[in-house]
Formats: structure tokens, sequence, C-alpha cells
């Protein structure tokens, strides 16, 4: 069954000083049907961490230029990514006298198959319709804690050190990255990748629900809008991606009788 892609990037400051995050969809400049979207959410004081996340989306945007979809796994262009990232911001200490530091969650789409993979807690999440399939794991304190049992996912929203990262691109130590692919898409598939600015304030069901009832154009506007609602004039910056999978409608055939 043909499919088209409906996408959409949005990102707005919320109540920071400062837009630190980077988000972008690239089409593959040769190959039609293929696509990278990418969401970093930079930290480290005063364009720091602004520096660190665009360091993550020029280098991805960078390596999808020579891709050679079918010929090469989509899993080391995003690997190769975010570790080629990961050396380039630790350098930038040196010249910069920061210490930048940025999360990443990144997907590339081909036709027939899907592949993601992340860093930190920048998150994806896939529904088929409204209902989840599946979604990254933080890599943070918290889910930590979570999954040794020794808080639920609920007290981890409101946990104090629900902030602290276990990894993060330009750390000390080398980045962590997990990866995860879906070899059968099909019309229906809707993918939310997002900062935690975004998914702070949102249940997968309702996430689920606005990405399966809106396009993803309109999605996007109410996720914003209703994150900076639920924020109460403290948000953070607020940074995401929506894609959805529809069937491709097919042109009316005018040929004569």
């Amino acid at each position: 069954m043909p499919l088209t892609i409906d996408a959409c990037a949005a990102q707005h400051q919320g109540d920071r000083k400062e837009q630190q995050d980077r988000v972008a969809i690239f089409p593959h400049p040769r190959h039609k049907g293929v696509l990278l979207a990418i969401v970093a959410d930079g930290m480290g004081g005063h364009t720091g961490g602004a520096l660190a996340a665009e360091q993550v989306v020029h280098t991805a945007r960078t390596n999808l230029e020579h891709f050679a979809p079918g010929e090469e796994n989509p899993r080391y262009l995003l690997e190769n990514s975010m570790h080629e990232a990961h050396t380039m911001i630790k350098a930038s200490r040196f010249i910069n006298e920061k210490d930048p530091h940025s999360t990443a969650v990144a997907m590339v789409v081909q036709p027939g198959h899907i592949t993601w993979g992340y860093c930190g807690d920048s998150r994806l999440y896939h529904f088929h319709g409204k209902h989840l399939q599946t979604r990254t794991v933080d890599h943070s304190y918290v889910e930590h804690l979570v999954a040794s049992g020794r808080i639920t996912p609920l007290q981890a929203l409101t946990h104090p050190n629900r902030n602290v990262l276990m990894t993060s691109l330009g750390g000390e130590n080398a980045p962590r990255f997990d990866f995860a692919e879906h070899n059968a898409p099909s019309a229906g598939d809707n993918f939310i990748l997002c900062s935690d600015g975004i998914w702070a304030y949102f249940s997968d069901d309702e996430l689920g629900c606005l990405l399966n009832e809106n396009s993803a154009r309109e999605a996007c506007q109410k996720i914003i809008r209703l994150a900076r609602e639920r924020a109460s004039g403290s948000g953070d910056n607020l940074s995401l991606v929506v894609i959805r999978l529809q069937e491709a409608t097919r042109k009316p055939d005018h040929r004569p009788a």
C-alpha cells in the first residue's frame, strides 16, 4: 500500500531566556521517501546549550547527505552522527570556555523501514492510531529508579531528581545510545519526537489522541498550546516533530473510455 508522510516540526521558547533546543526534518537530497527527523535539547548555560544542540543537528544533516539508502544501515547513520556530535561538543569546550551538553532523539524514515535512536531524555513515541506501540525509556536517574522498582512511574513525575541525566552528548564519559526499528510501517502509524519541555505535560493516551485526531501541523499547534497553558508561566523550551503515515490518495483516472 503506497504511503504518504504528513510531517511538521515546531518550537516555542517557553518561559526561558533563550531557545536552547534545535529541531529539524531533513529530506534526503537524492532519494525520494527518505528523511531524517531530529530533536536536540541543549544544556550548559547561556549559549552553550544552543551551540551543543546546533552541533547535533548539523552533524546529522551532513551525514544524511552521504547516506546510501538500501546499501547502508540507518542505525550506523544515527550512531555515527551522535558519536561525531559528542566529540565536537567536547572539543568546543576549549574554544568557548563553557560546559555544553545535549540530549538527542532522531529517526530515519525509509520506504518499508523506520529506525530511531536517542541519548538522554528527549523521547520518541510510536502510536498506531491512538494506541501506544512503544516509547523510548529516558537515560535518567528516575527512570533507573522506576526500572529497579524503587519508585512508581507516577512518583517519577514529581521526583526531586527527575531532571538528572545518566548520559548526554558532550559529557566527560562516553554517551549511551539506544536504538529500535519498525519494519512494517503502515497507514495509521504516528510518531512524535520531543524534548522534556513537551512530554512532561502529557500522558501517553493524550498524546496518542492528539496525533490521531489532527494533522501533523494541527497536532503541533495544539500540543504547544496545551503545554504552555499547563506550564503556568514557568515552562521550558518546547520542541517536537510529528510524523504521520497515511494511505496515499490515488488520483482519479481521467482517460477517455
